[in-house]
C-alpha cells in the first residue's frame, strides 16, 4: 500500500469519525447570538450610542418653547413725573385770560417702576444658522456610534468562536468517555479470560490482580473525564444562556474544513474586515472631527431668535396685547486664555497616539493570523499521523490479543498493546478536536465566518 493511499484512507476514516457541526452547531450559534447575556450588554451600549447620536442631530432643528410669566410687585423705585409743576402755571394764566376755571390744577404724578401686576406669555423659536460646534459634534457622535457597533460585531465574532470551541470541547469529552467505556469492556473481558486461565492453572493469580489494577486505574481516569464532560457542558450552556445541565444535541452529519486559503490572503481579509481595526478607525475619525471642531471655535456662531406672545397687566389675548420680536444673535469668543490652542494641541497628540495604536493593532492581527495559520497547518499533519498510528496500533492489538487468548503472549504484551491502541485512539480524538478548535480560532482571526444579522 503506497503512502498516498494511506493518506487518502486516513482522511476518509477521519471524516467518518467526525460528527457534523453544520446545521446543529449553526443553530446553536444563532441561539447564542440571540441570548448571550454579555452580548446583550454590548448591544444595549450600542443602542444607547444611537440615541446619543439622535440627540446630537436634534440640535440642527429649531427649539420651540413656551414661556409664561405672571408677576406681583409692591414697592421698589418710583418714577416722579412733575406734571403739576409744569402745567399749573400755564393753566393759571389761561384761566386769568379767559376769566374762567376751565383749566383745573394738576397734581404731580408718582409712577411705580414695577407694575403691581404683569404677565408675559410667549412662544420662542431658536434656530441655529451657523454653528460649527453642532455640526462637528454630530460627526463625532456618529463615529463613536460606529465604534460601538464595531465593538458589538467584534464580540459577536468572538462569541461564535467561543461557542464552536465549547461545542468541540464537549464533543471531545464525549468521545473520550465513549473510548473509556469501550476500553472498560475490553478490560473486563480480559479479567474474565484471566480468571478462566487461572482456574485452569495456565497462569498465576498475579495476572488477575494486574488486570484488576488496570481496570481500577481506568475507572479513576473515567471519573476525571466525567468531571471535564460536565464542565464542558455547563460552559457551553452558559454561553447560550441556558440551564447549565441542558442536554446538547450531537448531529450525525459529516463536515470538516481544511485550510483552503493562502496566508497572505488570510491576512489581507483580516485587515479588511476585523472589527477591532474598524473600531480604532472610527476613533481616529472622531478625533479628526474633534480637531476641526477646536479649530472652528475661532469662528463666530449665528442664531436666529423669534418671540411671539402677549403682554399686559391682565391676561388678554387680543390684537392690542400681542407682540412679535425677531433677533439675530452673534456670538464670537475673541479670547479664552489660550484654552482653544491647548485643545488643538491635545487633539493633535491624540491623533498621533491613535495612528500608532492602529499600526500596532494591524501588525498584531497579521501576527495572530500567521500564528494560527501555522498551528492549524501543524495540527492537520498531526491528525494524519495520529490516524495512521491508530490503524497500526489497532492491528497490532488484534494480533497480540489473539495470541494472548491462545496462551502465546504474556499479560505484559497484552497490556502494552492495549495501552498503545487506547493511547492512539485517544490521540486521534485529541488532535481531531484540537484541530477544530484551532480552526475556529483561525476562522475568527481571519474573518472567514460570516455573521448573520
Amino acid at each position: 500500500m503506497g503512502k498516498k493511499t494511506i493518506v487518502f484512507l486516513s482522511f476518509m476514516i477521519l471524516m467518518s469519525y467526525l460528527p457534523a457541526q453544520d446545521s446543529v452547531l449553526e443553530n446553536y450559534i444563532q441561539e447564542g447570538l440571540k441570548s448571550n447575556l454579555a452580548l446583550k450588554q454590548k448591544q444595549s451600549s450600542y443602542e444607547k450610542s444611537i440615541q446619543v447620536l439622535k440627540e446630537a442631530k436634534g440640535m440642527f432643528f429649531p427649539n420651540i418653547s413656551l414661556n409664561a410669566r405672571y408677576s406681583l410687585a409692591d414697592g421698589g423705585r418710583m418714577i416722579e413725573f412733575p406734571v403739576g409743576d409744569m402745567l399749573n402755571p400755564v393753566y393759571n394764566t389761561l384761566n386769568q385770560l379767559t376769566q374762567t376755571n376751565q383749566f383745573p390744577q394738576l397734581e404731580n404724578e408718582s409712577i411705580p417702576f414695577l407694575r403691581p401686576t404683569e404677565q408675559e406669555t410667549k412662544l420662542r423659536l431658536i434656530q441655529p444658522l451657523f454653528n460649527p460646534q453642532i455640526y462637528y459634534n454630530s460627526k463625532i457622535k456618529s463615529e463613536l456610534t460606529n465604534a460601538e457597533k464595531a465593538d458589538v460585531e467584534s464580540f459577536k465574532r468572538q462569541l461564535v468562536a467561543e461557542i464552536k470551541s465549547a461545542y468541540f470541547n464537549y464533543l471531545k469529552t464525549e468521545n473520550i468517555l465513549e473510548l473509556a467505556n469501550k476500553t472498560t469492556e475490553l478490560l473486563k473481558e480480559n479479567i474474565r479470560i484471566n480468571e478462566r486461565l487461572f482456574a485452569n492453572d495456565k497462569i498465576t493469580i498475579d495476572n488477575v490482580y494486574r488486570s484488576e489494577a488496570e481496570l481500577s486505574k481506568l475507572e479513576q481516569n473515567i471519573a476525571e473525564a466525567v468531571k471535564y464532560n460536565k464542565s464542558a457542558k455547563a460552559y457551553f450552556n452558559f454561553l447560550l444562556n441556558k440551564p447549565l445541565e441542558s442536554d446538547i444535541e450531537i448531529s450525525d452529519e459529516i463536515k470538516i474544513s481544511f485550510l483552503e486559503t493562502e496566508l497572505q490572503n488570510s491576512q489581507e481579509n483580516a485587515i479588511n474586515n476585523r472589527e477591532e481595526l474598524q473600531q480604532i478607525q472610527s476613533y481616529k475619525n472622531a478625533n479628526d472631527y474633534n480637531l476641526k471642531l477646536n479649530k472652528f471655535n475661532k469662528t463666530p456662531s449665528l442664531t436666529a431668535v423669534v418671540d411671539y406672545g402677549f403682554q399686559g397687566e391682565e391676561y388678554k389675548f387680543t390684537s392690542d396685547d400681542d407682540f412679535i420680536m425677531a433677533s439675530f444673535v452673534l456670538s464670537w469668543d475673541l479670547f479664552r486664555g489660550f484654552q482653544n490652542k491647548a485643545k488643538i494641541q491635545q487633539a493633535t497628540i491624540d491623533k498621533q497616539i491613535i495612528e500608532t495604536q492602529y499600526n500596532e493593532a494591524e501588525n498584531r492581527v497579521k501576527l495572530q493570523v500567521l500564528d494560527l495559520y501555522y498551528e492549524v497547518e501543524a495540527v492537520e499533519k498531526a491528525i494524519i499521523a495520529a490516524q495512521q498510528e491508530k490503524l497500526s496500533a489497532t492491528k497490532s492489538f488484534e494480533i497480540i490479543n489473539k495470541k494472548y487468548n491462545e496462551g502465546q503472549a504474556s499479560l505484559i504484551q497484552f497490556i502494552d498493546a492495549r495501552t498503545t491502541m487506547t493511547n492512539a485512539e485517544y490521540n486521534v480524538i485529541i488532535t481531531t478536536y484540537d484541530y477544530k478548535i484551532k480552526y475556529a480560532e483561525f476562522e475568527r482571526a481571519a474573518c472567514l465566518y460570516d455573521i448573520v444579522e
